[in-house]
C-alpha cells in the first residue's frame, strides 16, 4: 500500500478534529463550504494487496499492541506507562501503513477492510459517527460464584445416589419372577365375598358362578404339544392360576408351551411363576388376563362330612364340565409317587364322591356358597392294564388352607417351602403299626436336636393320631418351617413327648 495519504483522509487523522463530521466522506457527501467549487478528481485506489499468511505467534512473542500503544485487553498500562517492548508514540500520531490485523476479525486499517468489512468502529452500513475510544477493552471472561462449586457437587451426589438406589431397584425387579410382589396373596385383587348364599342348596346356580372361573390347561409334555391335559381355576384379576404341578412339571422344567383356554374358548399363553412338587400346586401367570373372573377362596375346616360340593374341570379334554357330590371324608393322609421323595406328594386331602377323572387335576372343588375349598388332585384306582382307570367314586382335593400357604409363598418368592425334621420313616408295609417308626436320625438336624433316636415310634403330633409314615409326614407337612410341634413318642415301651421346631426346604 502507498505511504501517500489521500485528501479525504485527513480528518482521520487530524488530532484536532472536533469529531462533528465524519472520520470518512460518505457516498455523495460535500463539503457545505465548498459546494460551489467542483470537486478535485477522486484518485484511484491503489491495488489491494493479498493478505500474507497467517504465522503461528512464537512462544516468547511479545503481546499485541493496538494502534494507540495499549496491549489488547490490558487497559491498566495505561495507568503504568507502556510496557518496555512497546516504544512511546509520537505527539502527534499518524496511520499505520499496513494492517495491524489479517485474517477473520475487525480491521484496523484505513479504508476498506481486505474481507470486505466494515473497519473497526464502523457501523456495517456506513461510517460511526461516534470516535472510537482508546480505552475500549475486550470483553472479560464472567466469573461464576463461590456457592456454585458446592451446590454442583451436592447435586452430584444427590443424582448419583438416586442413581444407585433405582439401579439396585431394576435389579431386584430383573431378578425376581415377573407376577411375584413382597405382600403375596395379600398383594393382588382376589374375590372376597362368596357369590352364593351359603344354604341355596343349587348345583346349577354354583356352576352358573364358577365355570367364568374355571380354565382348561394344555401343556407340553416330553416335547408334545398339548400332551399333558388339565384343569385350573383364576386366582385373581393380576392373571394368577392356580393348578397342579403334575400337569405342568415336564412344561416348566423343559420350557415347554403352556396354553390356558377360558369359557369362552378363548386360548391365552401362559408362564409357570412357581411350583411345589410336595404340595402338588404350580401357579402360571397369564398373558392378557383382564376379563377373567377370579374364584372366591373359602375354607374346607368348617366342611362337614356328607355336606355337598361340586368339582370343575375338564376331565379327558372335555372342558367346563361340572360334577356333584359330597363329603365323604376329612384329613385323609395321600400320596402320590414321584421321582424321588422330595417330589412326591403328600396331602391331608377332602376326600369326595364327585366324579374326578383325568383331566381334572387342577380344577376347584367348590361348595354350596361358591366358595373353592380345595383342588383336585388325584383319584383312586383299581388298577387295570393301563395303569388307569376311571372315577369310582373315590377323589381327593388338596384343602385350600394348604394352597393358600403355598400360593401365598409363590406369589412373594416364586418358590415354596415345606417344613422337615431331619428324620427317614417307615411308609409302608406295617397295616398293624402302632404308629410311624423312625429308622434315620440325620445329623444337625431338628429330630436329632430334639433328641429323638432309630426305632423311636411316633403316635401323634400335637394329639393329631398318627398310624403310619404317611400320616406323620402329612401331619408335619401341616405345619409351616419355623414352627414348633409337640410329638409323642415310643421308645423301650415308655411314652415320652419331645418338642420339635421344623426345619424348611424348597421344594
Amino acid at each position: 500500500m502507498s505511504d501517500e495519504r489521500e485528501p479525504d483522509d485527513q480528518a482521520y487523522d487530524d488530532p484536532t478534529h472536533d469529531g462533528t463530521e465524519p472520520t470518512q466522506p460518505l457516498a455523495g457527501w460535500r463539503d457545505p463550504a465548498s459546494r460551489t467549487e467542483e470537486p478535485a478528481p477522486r484518485a484511484e485506489p491503489a491495488p489491494r494487496a493479498e493478505p500474507a499468511p497467517r504465522a503461528e505467534p512464537a512462544l516468547d512473542a511479545e503481546p499485541a499492541v493496538q494502534p494507540d500503544g495499549l496491549p489488547y485487553g490490558h487497559d491498566e498500562a495505561m495507568l503504568a506507562g507502556p510496557p518496555p517492548s512497546v516504544a512511546q508514540p509520537p505527539h502527534e500520531p499518524t496511520a499505520p501503513t499496513v494492517p495491524m490485523r489479517q485474517g477473520p476479525g475487525p480491521w484496523f486499517g484505513p479504508g476498506p477492510s481486505p474481507s470486505g468489512q466494515a473497519p473497526y468502529g464502523q457501523a456495517p452500513y456506513g461510517q460511526s459517527p461516534y470516535a472510537r475510544s482508546p480505552y475500549a477493552r475486550a470483553a472479560s471472561t464472567r466469573r461464576l460464584s463461590l456457592w456454585v462449586w458446592p451446590a454442583v457437587a451436592c447435586l452430584a451426589l444427590v443424582v448419583g445416589i438416586l442413581g444407585g438406589l433405582a439401579g439396585g431397584a431394576l435389579q431386584d425387579e430383573l431378578a425376581s419372577p415377573r407376577g411375584t410382589n413382597d405382600n403375596g396373596l395379600g398383594g393382588v385383587r382376589t374375590q372376597a365375598a362368596a357369590p352364593l348364599e351359603a344354604d341355596n342348596g343349587s348345583v346349577s346356580a354354583v356352576a352358573q358362578a364358577l365355570l367364568p372361573s374355571t380354565v382348561q390347561i394344555l401343556a407340553e409334555l416330553d416335547g408334545r404339544v398339548a400332551g399333558a391335559t388339565g384343569s385350573g381355576f383364576v386366582l385373581d384379576r393380576d392373571g394368577h392360576v392356580v393348578t397342579n404341578n403334575h400337569v405342568v412339571a415336564s412344561a416348566a422344567a423343559d420350557g415347554g408351551s403352556i396354553i390356558v383356554i377360558d369359557q369362552a374358548g378363548e386360548r391365552r399363553e401362559a408362564t409357570v411363576l412357581g411350583r411345589s412338587a410336595v404340595y402338588d400346586l404350580a401357579v402360571l401367570n397369564v398373558e392378557d388376563a383382564g376379563s377373567l373372573e377370579p374364584a372366591a377362596l373359602g375354607a374346607s375346616q368348617v366342611l362337614r362330612v356328607g355336606e355337598s360340593v361340586v368339582a370343575f374341570g375338564a376331565p379327558l379334554g372335555l372342558s367346563q364340565t361340572v360334577t356333584s357330590g359330597i363329603v365323604s371324608a376329612l384329613n385323609r393322609p395321600v400320596t402320590t409317587s414321584g421321582e424321588s421323595d422330595d417330589e412326591s406328594s403328600y396331602i391331608n386331602a377332602v376326600q369326595t364322591d364327585a366324579a374326578i377323572n383325568p383331566g381334572n387335576s387342577g380344577g376347584p372343588l367348590v361348595n354350596l356358597a361358591g366358595e373353592v375349598v380345595g383342588v383336585n388332585s388325584a383319584i383312586a384306582t383299581t388298577g387295570g392294564a393301563s395303569g388307569e382307570s376311571g372315577n369310582i367314586g373315590v377323589g381327593f382335593a388338596i384343602p385350600i388352607e394348604q394352597v393358600r400357604t403355598t400360593v401365598d409363598q409363590i406369589l412373594r418368592t416364586g418358590k415354596a417351602e415345606y417344613p422337615v425334621i431331619g428324620a427317614q420313616v417307615r411308609t409302608g408295609g406295617e397295616p398293624d403299626a402302632e404308629g410311624a417308626t423312625i429308622t434315620e436320625v440325620v445329623p444337625d438336624t431338628p429330630a436329632e436336636r430334639a433328641g429323638l433316636q432309630q426305632d423311636d415310634v411316633i403316635t401323634s403330633v400335637d394329639d393329631q393320631p398318627v398310624n403310619d409314615g404317611i400320616a406323620l409326614i402329612v401331619a408335619i407337612r401341616t405345619h409351616l418351617p419355623g414352627e414348633t410341634v409337640e410329638m409323642s413318642v415310643l421308645r423301650g415301651g415308655e411314652e415320652r413327648v419331645v418338642q420339635v421346631e421344623l426345619d424348611g426346604k424348597v421344594g
